[in-house]
């Protein structure tokens, strides 16, 4: 191992590294963009390179692209990726009220830690966790993925009954296309650009980037927020709340550690699972959604852990725990490297490679952002009727970027209507993104499942841990209407009473 971090601080190896932290912070922060796009395309790159050198950049890439989501999504409300969706549903508010440098700083230092100790723990239990997930079955992992939608909804702002039917919505667009296993086409309508699905990209950006910009040219609300730099220390946040959020910062590491370990999940889902745990555990949950802090913490802090947890199985088991660790995976094959158990044996350099590079990535990170907070808020400093011209062209290019398709302009402004439909409706966006990303997971695991075995659909019943996750979703669904009955005997509860 030292003598991996000894040619790690190389002066060319150091350089490397920083560009390729800069450039994946970069690419997070631009809405439809990201750290795994940035991957995919420097890798051709380090064809020539020699093996650490070029799994260092892709690396690095990849942990600036995870850190530098929370820009886009705290300044502008625009997720730069889908792993900083719930950072936008507090860390925006926060800017509106003038908070974005206290916003920044939580954000940066969450993912400052949620790396750093997803890694270490990596490094020592990548051999024995990885284990684990091989106990697991398609019924647990749609027992997870149902018991996390449901959380999401039960938890999301306004009635259970609302939060659900938002889920069901987009359960049902990400069955648009060929359906896994038998391959057959739904709901293409014949269309070629349809028979892949409905693009995410176009998805967050029209949810996101076009209906806020419609919304607040609509509503008026278009003066720059007065951000406040006086007597800002450090990263702007105070011991205290640091303190306050001990536990939140805890439990949000060991939620993304435990996704991002668990192969196909990853970032998109621990986000948001950690924020409705935030939100459930909070002693003030009306406060969420307006500007509070703890939600920053705990959707930063999951994403960053799900950095560590996503390394386990690649390097352990050679399976990629996301979209981004595939593309290692293949980095590591083109360098004529097997992940799996054998590479601790064969080749114990590239494994000290991977955890270093992301240790060394995140504390240059750590410093980019910190010298960069007080300097980001300058872009609320643009006038809106600049601004926003630019954030829709971003949006265009964004779409168009990871299809080269035109179809994805007509999504893009289709999501957009959505979005707008959803808020006249109180339709909460969170279930419906996460049941989007989530729904080809489900189906798949569902009916691999239910054809495995003759029992159907038993085994999710009657296998422990499939029963156990599937009891959890449903007691998030029933106890907000319950829990009020146990508080007040006789009065009976109405869902339309939370709507805010």
């Amino acid at each position: 191992m030292i003598d991996t971090f000894l040619s790690l601080m190389q002066p060319m190896t150091v350089l490397v590294i920083l560009l390729a932290s800069i450039l994946g912070i970069i690419l997070g922060a631009i809405p439809g963009l990201s750290g795994g796009l940035g991957v995919a395309l420097i890798l051709p790159v380090t064809f020539g390179m020699p093996a650490e050198v070029g799994i260092a950049m892709l690396v690095s890439i990849w942990v600036g692209g995870v850190s530098g989501g929370l820009i886009g999504s705290i300044l502008l409300g625009i997720p730069g990726s889908p792993s900083s969706i719930a950072t936008t549903f507090d860390g925006y508010p926060m800017t509106r009220n003038g908070q974005a440098v206290k916003a920044l700083g939580a954000g940066i230092t969450a993912s400052f830690l949620g790396t750093v100790l997803s890694i270490v723990v990596a490094m020592a239990l990548s051999p024995v966790l990885a284990k684990l997930a091989l106990k697991l079955g398609p019924w647990e992992y749609f027992s997870l993925g149902f018991c996390a939608i449901s959380l999401v909804a039960a938890l999301s702002k306004g009635s259970v009954f609302l939060g659900m039917a938002s889920a069901a919505f987009g359960l049902l667009l990400s069955t648009i296309g060929f359906a896994p296993i038998d391959g057959y086409a739904r709901f293409t309508f014949g269309s070629i650009y349809l028979g892949n699905g409905l693009d995410l990209v176009a998805l967050m950006l029209g949810l996101f980037a076009v209906k806020q910009v419609v919304s607040d040219h609509a509503r008026g609300q278009q003066q720059v927020p007065d951000i406040d730099m006086s007597d800002i220390r450090g990263f702007g946040v105070t011991l205290t709340e640091y303190r306050d959020n001990a536990w939140n910062i805890i439990r949000s590491f060991f939620i993304g550690l435990w996704i991002g370990f668990l192969p196909g999940m990853g970032a998109g889902l621990s986000n948001m699972v950690a924020y409705a745990q935030a939100k459930s555990a909070s002693r003030h949950p009306e406060k969420f959604g307006k500007g509070c802090i703890d939600g920053v913490f705990a959707s930063e802090t999951s994403n960053n852990a799900s950095v560590g947890g996503s390394l386990i199985p690649t390097v352990a088991l050679g399976i990629p725990g996301d979209g981004t660790t595939a593309i290692l995976l293949g980095g590591l094959m083109i360098h004529g490297i097997q992940a799996g158990p054998l590479l601790f044996t064969n080749n114990p350099g590239i494994v000290y490679t991977l955890f270093l590079t992301a240790l060394i990535s995140a504390v240059l990170v750590l410093f980019l952002q910190y010298v960069g907070m007080r300097l980001f808020p300058a872009i609320l400093k643009i006038p809106y009727h600049y601004l926003y011209p630019a954030v829709v062209v971003l949006g265009f290019v964004g779409v168009f970027v990871g299809s080269s398709t035109a179809f994805n302009y007509v999504l893009l402004l289709a999501f957009a209507a959505l979005g707008l439909i959803m808020d006249r409706c109180r339709l909460p966006v969170g279930p419906f993104i996460l049941a989007f990303i989530l729904g080809p997971m489900l189906e798949l695991n569902l009916r691999r499942g239910i054809t495995y075995t003759e029992d159907g659909i038993w085994l999710f019943l009657t296998r422990p841990t499939s029963a156990i996750l599937l009891g959890f979703a449903l007691v998030s669904i029933v106890w907000p209407y319950v829990s009020p009955m146990l508080k007040k005997p006789g009065v009976v509860y109405d869902s339309r009473d939370d709507r805010t």
